[in-house]
């Protein structure tokens, strides 16, 4: 039996069960999008007893088309309103965080020259093709943030790279997953802070931040990758998506730039 719960931008993903088990199997949607995949593969293993809450570990099942399979992992979307799940998600990230990076990089993960270029293109990407479609009061501080993301970490680490709310299984009080590690690699520790600061409640936010100890810096570029996590959604709607995806990703850019306001 096979259950579709197919909405990922980069893989098309499946439910398997079987005699023994329920499994995951993850093939890209595009050609392009495989190398994550292929990431996952090899540094997942190396970092599962790593980390103080489980992640997949997949193994290669096919080679054409390229897929892999992983044990189910239990868990419901994380609401972002527990302040139990949230300090289980700052001991999470700082664990992640602290783990060395020239090791990580032996195992798969990406350096920190092509996690940073990956995102410098993508910046490159909304200053000519999303800035524009923005209202005219919001091009300054909508240009001041892209300045702010273009100068990269100073001390990359591991980090997970899109860790929001699909990506954060809970059951009850408890967080049973973190999964979706295609973006990961060494890069900046405040992308993991986005919407695990910012877009999640204050309880659960509040304790993400005591759990994992994050300074005013820090912080200040979580709230910046926050601010622009809408305008991906623009870019992959003017790409593959289709319009639904350019006009919600404009509104959630608008309401966050206007929430938040600009910041030096």
């Amino acid at each position: 039996m096979t259950d579709h719960f197919d909405r990922g931008w980069d893989n098309r993903v499946s439910l398997v069960e079987d005699a023994r088990g329920r499994w995951v199997e993850r093939t890209p949607r595009f050609p392009d999008r495989e190398p994550q995949l292929r990431r996952e593969a090899a540094l997942l293993p190396w970092l599962a007893p790593r980390l103080p809450v489980p992640v997949p570990v997949p193994t290669i099942v096919s080679e054409a088309p390229f897929t892999v399979r992983y044990a189910y992992l239990p868990g419901e979307r994380c609401p972002g309103t527990s302040a139990a799940q949230g300090a289980e998600v700052g001991a999470f990230l700082n664990a992640l965080h602290s783990l060395d990076p020239a090791e990580a990089q032996e195992h798969g993960a990406r350096g920190p020259d092509d996690w940073h270029g990956e995102r410098r293109a993508s910046l490159e990407r909304m200053r000519a093709d999303v800035l524009p479609m923005l209202p005219a009061r919001l091009h300054d501080p909508g240009a001041a943030l892209l300045d702010r993301l273009a100068t990269p970490a100073e001390d990359p680490r591991l980090v997970h790279g899109d860790l929001g709310p699909d990506h954060i299984r809970v059951a009850g009080e408890r967080v049973t997953a973190v999964i979706d590690w295609g973006d990961c690699g060494l890069g900046d520790p405040a992308v993991d802070l986005a919407w695990t600061a910012f877009g999640a409640v204050p309880a659960f936010a509040d304790a993400v931040l005591a759990a994992y100890g994050a300074g005013p810096g820090l912080v200040g570029r979580g709230r910046d990758f926050h601010l622009v996590g809408p305008w991906h959604e623009v870019l992959y709607g003017l790409a593959e998506g289709g319009p639904t995806f350019v006009e919600s990703g404009l509104a959630g850019a608008v309401e966050r730039l206007e929430r938040f306001g600009s910041r030096s």
